[in-house]
């Protein structure tokens, strides 16, 4: 392997070892790192093709995020990168529940720990919800800046209104 693709291969594990590291919140919070990361600072992939990749990781069995990473480092640098992305993203969640349940007992009684998992949870809320708000508005109105404009998707409309509808009428 030359020095180059080894270079892209570690920057690649360090941008999602990165994300890893401050997503709390499961998969969908961590869309929304991965959208300004991928996106506005790196410039690694366009917003439409970034909607394509949370389309085919929605529809793909497994976690949303580690299916985001996959297929990201996939598009960037084939299969070694699929790899080095979805390790990046799993790593430091992997250490934390290692370290976690090994001292579980000890760890929920103190009131920092149970103050700093309260204030995360609200943190999670509004990026999960920030995200649906930003994939809704690129999904349905074509919106993806302040000065681009808007066009509604007729087609998208209607396909949530049958969504809508069948899970009204499926509603136990």
């Amino acid at each position: 392997m030359n020095k180059e693709k080894a270079k892209g291969l570690l920057n690649l594990f360090l941008c999602m070892l990165k994300i890893g590291v401050v997503a709390f919140g499961g998969g969908y919070a961590i869309v929304a790192l991965l959208e300004t990361e991928l996106i506005t600072r790196r410039k690694w992939v366009t917003h439409d093709d970034f909607m394509d990749m949370v389309g085919i990781a929605e529809s793909t069995p497994g976690p949303i995020a580690i299916n985001l990473a996959t297929y990201v480092g996939f598009k960037k640098k084939g299969f070694f990168g699929s790899l080095a992305a979805t390790l990046g993203v799993v790593l430091p969640s992997f250490i934390i529940i290692l370290l976690i349940s090994a001292l579980i007992r000890n760890f929920l009684k103190y009131k920092g720990v149970q103050a700093f998992l309260g204030g995360v949870r609200p943190c999670v809320v509004a990026l999960i919800l920030a995200t649906a708000v930003t994939m809704a508005a690129s999904t349905l109105l074509s919106f993806t800046t302040l000065t681009g404009g808007f066009a509604p998707d007729v087609r998208g409309f209607i396909i949530l209104a049958i969504l809508v509808a069948v899970a009204l009428v499926f509603k136990k």
